[in-house]
């Protein structure tokens, strides 16, 4: 089969998105060669050292929070630490200093075919029980267009 010709999607895929499919979506068991597929998407979906230092990502009130900005010190390189708000006050206070950069900016995620149909069943499970959350919304979009019944 050529390239051209190969089934799935390439989907690009923001912080939340990525980590709903990690933490939630992906089924946790199967085929071994689904799973098999299940560990490499994983793998792709995951957050690089440089994603985990931008993100800076932290427990609050029992949920997963992390940064949508990075503040980066123009002299040293260094990103600083600090909550979105802290970020900011910086940034606004000594312009000069720091430089402010998406976290993370969206990535794009091939999702063969066999990956791609294990989330729209996943999503439909979901929507048919009711349990669609606004963490769901975007992903739906994206998986389920073309693919409503």
């Amino acid at each position: 089969m050529k390239d051209a010709e190969k089934m799935g999607k390439s989907v690009p895929l923001n912080t939340l998105e990525r980590t709903v499919l990690l933490l939630g979506l992906l089924p946790k068991e199967g085929s071994f060669s689904n799973l098999k597929l299940v560990r490499l998407l994983r793998e792709e979906l995951s957050f690089t050292e440089e994603e985990n230092r931008a993100l800076q990502f932290r427990t609050e009130n029992q949920m997963i929070m992390w940064n949508t900005i990075s503040l980066v010190n123009k002299e040293t390189g260094d990103v600083v630490k600090g909550t979105d708000q802290v970020l900011l006050a910086m940034a606004r206070k000594d312009p000069e200093a720091f430089e402010v950069k998406p976290a993370c900016p969206e990535k794009e995620i091939y999702c063969g075919e066999t990956m791609e149909t294990l989330v729209i069943k996943a999503l439909k499970d979901l929507d048919k029980a009711e349990k669609i959350t606004e963490d769901h919304y975007s992903l739906y979009e994206k998986f389920m267009e073309g693919h409503e019944e």
